[in-house]
């Protein structure tokens, strides 16, 4: 089991640009497809972005496509978001999440699809 850490929330303006980071301790993140979720004041956990176990194939929500990039890192454990041409609609507290599994190239995009999940970090971006 590989428990994810985030990092790199902040305060931005529109426009700019953030990356999210996350790192999963254990010596099994390579086994894992990953995940980012977000959830906003008052609102349900939403998928974000996904990434398969081999990195081969990434999907994302309508509402990033184009704007985000997930990517991972297995020699450093990390997956990141990379955040562009951001908008006060992507305020939210940001979560990573690790679904342990043999499938190489596959996705998952529901909360429930996840085995491990991190403690968020809040991404503010202001108009």
């Amino acid at each position: 089991q590989v428990q994810p850490v985030e990092s790199g929330g902040g305060l931005v303006q529109a426009g700019d640009s953030l990356t999210l980071s996350c790192a999963a301790s254990g010596r099994t993140f390579s086994r894992h497809a990953l995940g980012w979720f977000r959830q906003a004041p008052g609102k349900e956990r939403e998928y974000v972005a996904a990434i398969s176990r081999s990195g081969s194939t990434t999907r994302y929500a309508d509402a990033v496509k184009g704007r985000f990039t997930i990517s991972r890192d297995d020699a450093k454990n990390t997956v990141r978001l990379q955040m562009n041409s951001l908008k006060p609609e992507d305020t939210a507290v940001y979560y990573c999440a690790c679904r342990n599994t043999i499938m190489s190239t596959l996705t998952w995009s529901g909360p429930g699809d996840y085995d491990s999940w991190g403690q968020g970090t809040q991404v503010t971006v202001s108009s």
